[in-house]
């Protein structure tokens, strides 16, 4: 049995063509889309006012639940910065010795949800408290030390929340010799259930905003197509697919996007800095360390990829709904 030696060049002659006409067909494919983007792209920028007005009213929708979700994630930091030094002060009965304060205090660190525990005892409570108070000569006519031995006690980063510092609380409430545990809970739970009811008002605006941008860009989109009717007509007739006709439509959603996105970050970073005097003058008086920051580049990033998506969206939405309406022999009625 003989092997015709051709036989291998062929195979392999007509496997560098599929290849190749595989190469052709993706460059084309590729030079098509960026010739479309470029068009697209041009079609707004030759008409600026139309342009910029809907990029304005994408740049608003998007940039205003932005700002709210970083008002609450510095509100998140308030909280979380509290919680990180949080400090649990237990009141020891006037009448309990040293050496019984002390056995509680080893009670009270052999808890898992307890990261350390110091003891100040009576003396040393007077001792500071006489020379932070300027009375030192009111305190002389004292009899006896009304001051209680004090814990004061750290919890562990686990247990440092609302509702871990509250079990803990109760721990130590049932704890025979503590008069009375002091811990100022209020107002975290109220900040807390503030920020929880934020983040849901938030998320809910930011869909209502979404599909606020979507209904634009499909409008603005369905005005577009409207004017290149005929266009899109003729297009059809020589037997353009609708894949074909719809890629400059989401291009130009896709470009509408990327200029709201770019809007809102403008708005965002114009609305810090004249916010940022004032909060920080009223973080002052109240001595916290309140701070309203702006997106990272990550955070921008994302803002521009949504806004693109919402963008499509909008675009798809409109062609979708009004390429089936048309076919070519709408151009003889017209």
């Amino acid at each position: 049995m003989t092997t015709d030696p051709r036989r291998k060049p062929e195979q392999s002659r007509g496997a560098n063509r599929a290849r190749s006409a595989w190469r052709e067909q993706a460059e084309s494919y590729l030079t098509h889309h960026r010739k479309v983007a470029r068009d697209s792209g041009q079609r707004l920028w030759h008409t600026p006012v139309a342009s910029l007005m809907t990029w304005t009213v994408m740049g608003v929708a998007l940039a205003l639940p932005v700002a709210l979700l970083l008002l609450l994630t510095s509100l998140q930091g308030v909280s979380a910065g509290w919680e990180s030094s949080a400090r649990v002060t237990a009141y020891i009965d006037l009448d309990v010795p040293l050496e019984q304060a002390r056995e509680l205090r080893g009670e009270m660190a052999a808890d898992g949800r307890v990261a350390s525990v110091e003891l100040v005892d009576r003396d040393q409570a007077l001792k500071e408290f006489r020379a932070s108070s300027g009375l030192e000569d009111a305190l002389d006519y004292l009899e006896e030390n009304p001051l209680p031995h004090t814990l004061l006690v750290t919890p562990e980063e686990s247990a440092r929340s609302a509702e871990g510092v509250e079990a803990l609380v109760r721990f130590m409430e049932g704890m025979e010799g503590v008069e009375r545990v002091q811990v100022d809970l209020g107002w975290l739970q109220r900040l807390n259930a503030m920020t929880d009811l934020l983040a849901r008002a938030v998320w809910a605006l930011a869909i209502l905003l979404a599909a606020a941008v979507v209904l634009v860009i499909g409008n603005t989109v369905r005005l577009s197509i409207e004017s290149r009717r005929d266009e899109i007509l003729v297009a059809k007739l020589v037997g353009g697919t609708d894949s074909f006709v719809r890629r400059p439509f989401l291009y130009t959603g896709a470009w509408f996007g990327l200029g709201g996105g770019v809007v809102a970050l403008i708005l965002l970073q114009l609305s810090l800095w004249w916010l940022s005097g004032p909060i920080e003058r009223l973080a002052g008086l109240y001595r916290s360390d309140f701070s309203l920051n702006g997106l990272n580049f990550d955070g921008a990033l994302a803002l521009i990829i949504v806004a693109m998506l919402l963008g499509w969206l909008g675009a798809w939405v409109a062609v979708k709904r009004h390429l089936d309406d048309m076919e070519p022999g709408d151009i003889a009625g017209g």
